[in-house]
């Protein structure tokens, strides 16, 4: 098979579970650098290994993906729903405005990062989203929260425990665990407060607890499990969406992903939403 770059993939060794696309061939080596279309992983695989799915079989996983999506979406309009109903307006209700937390986004992959910034959009979030590579994430980041003052910091991209690893808590053995750290660890250092600045960091079996440790409310993988690409932005959403004066419901927020508890945890955190009024004519 002819396999080349932008092709996409699956692996016979794991039953073709995950589809990837193809990011890189060492052909010296005669294996393939891979990143998930519906998840945020990279992967190593042998070029063997790899096959083409059938159309049919790609257009189902595709399906999938988009069902799940559009499940989290609808369950997020519902909460909010409920939500205005208990965050005590008073008065005439057409004379308030809403002010959603804002996000910086900074995402490890260009392409999840565009899927990302369609549904901010489609839940009327105000994000700004940049692509840059995990390793450069703590080198920019300071920079980047003095400029766009966010309320949510989401840093995210590519992640993998490392084939043939076995101590967990070894960060070395995870592709990109220590940048994400490192990222979060500069960013708490710029903003102590966990509630004036919500983090969410880390990908694909990410080191939770590293994260965790190091500033980030929100993290992943507690079970060392795929997350799905959209899953930081659910989680950045029920922040934004949640009233300063509540205190976050975890269960909730992570039940409400894609990929829920074995993917996704995090700590007490209150909500950045704000109601304003009144609201200008103009």
């Amino acid at each position: 098979m002819n396999l080349k770059v932008g092709d996409i993939v699956s692996r016979r060794s794991y039953g073709g579970d995950i589809l990837f696309k193809i990011i890189e061939i060492n052909r010296s080596s005669q294996t393939a650098l891979l990143k998930g279309i519906h998840v945020r992983l990279l992967a190593d695989a042998p070029l063997d290994d790899l096959y083409t799915p059938e159309i049919k079989s790609i257009n189902e996983k595709q399906e999938k993906y988009r069902g799940k999506t559009r499940d989290c979406v609808a369950q997020i309009f519902k909460c909010r729903s409920m939500n205005r109903k208990n965050q005590g307006r008073r008065g005439n209700e057409e004379n308030y405005y809403e002010i959603p937390g804002k996000v910086l986004h900074l995402d490890g992959d260009q392409d999840y990062l565009n899927e990302c910034m369609k549904i901010y959009r489609n839940l009327d979030i105000t994000a700004e989203g940049i692509f840059i590579p995990e390793r450069r994430q703590p080198v920019h980041i300071k920079e980047l929260l003095k400029k766009h003052k966010p309320d949510i910091l989401i840093l995210t991209g590519h992640d993998a425990y490392l084939k043939g690893k076995k101590n967990y808590q070894d960060i070395n053995n995870y592709r990109n665990s220590k940048y994400f750290v490192h990222a979060t660890t500069i960013a708490r250092t710029y903003e102590p407060s966990k509630d004036s600045l919500v983090i969410f960091a880390g990908a694909c079996q990410s080191h939770y607890e590293h994260l965790l440790a190091a500033g980030a409310n929100f993290a992943s993988s507690p079970q060392r499990v795929l997350i799905h690409a959209l899953d930081p932005v659910f989680i950045g959403e029920r922040v934004a969406y949640t009233s300063f004066r509540r205190t976050i419901n975890v269960s909730e927020v992570i039940n409400n992903t894609i990929s829920g508890m074995d993917g996704l945890g995090g700590i007490e955190t209150k909500g950045t939403f704000r109601f304003g009024i009144p609201k200008s004519p103009y």
